[in-house]
C-alpha cells in the first residue's frame, strides 16, 4: 500500500479564527478604495436626496422610479445599493434570502443614516450640514492619480516632488487654476465643509470672537467662513484675502470685502485677529512660519489674536478621531509639502515665528480651534 502523505491535521483547524479575520480585514483593505468610489457613485445618482425626497426610507422600485439609471442599468442598481448598506451608509429592512431578492434585495427598504443624512442637499444650496460637494472634491481623478503614484514616490529621491505633482504635473493650486470645472468641484467642496464646521464653531466657540472687531480670514476662498463669521457676529468687519485665481471669479456680496494677494509674498490686511482654516496642513514648517510671521504683523501686539482651525494629531485621544488624523496626514502627504502636526509640531512653529503662548481646544471631534497671541 502506498504511503499517504496527507497531514493527518484537519483542514478546518489549521485556520483558527484570527488567522480568518486577517484575511477578511486584507480583503476589506486591498478592495477600499471601492468603497470611495460607491460613495461618489451614490452622491452623483443623488440616492441620498432620492431616499430623503421618499421621507427617508425607499424601496427598490421607488429608487429604480426616482433616479437617472437608463433601463440596461436598473438590474445592477440592487447590488449597488446592498453594498451601500453593508457600508453603513443606507440601511436596509427586511432584506430578502432567497430569489430575485437574494441578488440584491428587490423587497428591502433602504433608510438614510446620520452619514447619509450628511450628503442630503436641502434644496437650497447652502445647507449647513449637505457635504456632497466634499466627497466630489476629494474623489475627482487628480486625487485619485496622485494616490497612485504614492509607491513610485518614495522610490524617487527628488525632494521636490510630490505624489500629486508626479502624477499631475504641477502643484494643486496650478492644476486646478487651468482645470476651470475642478476648480469649481473643489471650491464647492470647500465650501460645504466649511459651513458645517463654521456653524459649529460659532455655535460652540463664540468666545474666541470675543473682543474682535475686524477679522481677516486669510485663504479664504469663496469667503464661506467670513460670511458665517459676520452673520453669526455682525459688528466684525469681515475681509477675505486669497489668490487672484479665487477672488476674481467671486461676486461681491456686500457681507464680507475680498482681496487678492498671496500670504507669503504680500502684506496681510491689518485686522485685531487672522482666521486661517484648513492652511498650516498645506505648507512645511518654513513656509508656515513665514505665513505665522505675516500674520503677525498684521495684528496688534496688544489683543490681537490668530484664530486657527485645523488638526492637532492625538487631540482628543479617541481613537476613531485618531484615524482620521493620520488618514488626512497621509493625504497632505500625497497631495502637498505639508502635514498634520501633533501638540509639540504646533508649538514650535509657533514659538519659531515669535509668538508668545496659544490656547488649543477640541471641536467637530478630529479637528481643533488654537487662540495664537504675540
Amino acid at each position: 500500500m502506498a504511503e499517504n502523505h496527507q497531514s493527518s491535521v484537519p483542514v478546518a483547524t489549521s485556520y483558527n479564527d484570527e488567522v480568518l479575520q486577517a484575511h477578511a480585514e486584507l480583503w476589506n483593505l486591498t478592495y477600499g478604495y471601492l468603497k470611495s468610489m460607491a460613495l461618489e457613485c451614490a452622491v452623483k445618482l443623488g440616492i441620498p436626496n432620492a431616499i430623503n425626497r421618499c421621507g427617508g426610507a425607499a424601496t427598490l422600485p421607488d429608487l429604480l422610479a426616482a433616479l437617472p439609471v437608463p433601463e440596461g442599468r436598473k438590474p445592477y442598481l440592487p447590488r449597488l445599493m446592498r453594498f451601500l448598506a453593508a457600508s453603513g451608509i443606507f440601511t436596509a429592512d427586511a432584506p430578502a434570502t432567497t430569489g430575485e431578492c437574494a441578488n440584491g434585495g428587490a423587497t428591502a427598504t433602504y433608510r438614510l443614516t446620520p452619514l447619509s443624512r450628511l450628503l442630503v442637499d436641502d434644496g437650497t444650496g447652502a445647507g449647513a450640514t449637505d457635504l456632497s460637494p466634499f466627497v466630489l472634491s476629494q474623489t475627482n481623478r487628480y486625487h485619485v492619480a496622485a494616490a497612485l503614484h504614492l509607491p513610485e514616490w518614495f522610490k524617487s529621491d527628488d525632494a521636490a516632488e510630490m505624489p500629486f505633482r508626479m502624477a499631475n504635473g504641477a502643484d494643486p493650486w496650478t492644476v486646478f487654476s487651468r482645470d476651470p470645472e475642478i476648480s469649481r468641484v473643489f471650491n464647492a467642496g470647500m465650501a460645504a465643509d466649511t459651513r458645517f464646521a463654521m456653524d459649529f464653531v460659532v455655535t460652540n466657540c463664540g468666545d474666541a470672537f470675543d473682543g474682535v472687531s475686524s477679522l481677516v480670514d486669510v485663504a479664504g476662498g469663496t469667503g464661506t467662513a467670513a460670511r458665517a463669521i459676520a452673520r453669526a457676529f455682525p459688528h466684525i468687519k469681515c475681509t477675505v484675502l486669497d489668490l487672484p485665481s479665487v477672488i476674481d471669479s467671486v461676486p461681491a456680496d456686500g457681507v464680507v470685502k475680498y482681496i487678492a494677494g498671496d500670504m507669503m509674498s504680500s502684506s496681510i490686511p491689518k485686522a485685531d485677529a487672522v482666521f486661517l482654516k484648513y492652511v498650516f496642513h498645506d505648507w512645511d514648517d518654513e513656509d508656515c512660519v513665514k505665513i505665522l510671521k505675516q500674520c503677525k504683523k498684521a495684528i496688534p501686539e496688544s489683543g490681537g489674536k490668530v484664530i486657527i482651525v485645523d488638526m492637532v494629531v492625538g487631540s482628543p485621544s479617541k481613537a476613531m478621531y485618531y484615524k482620521d488624523q493620520v488618514l488626512f496626514d497621509l493625504l497632505m502627504m500625497v497631495m502637498t509639502t505639508g502635514k498634520e502636526r501633533d501638540e509639540h509640531e504646533w508649538r514650535k512653529i509657533f514659538m519659531d515665528a515669535g509668538f508668545t503662548h496659544h490656547k488649543t481646544r477640541p471641536v467637530l471631534g478630529s479637528m481643533a480651534l488654537i487662540e495664537l497671541y504675540p
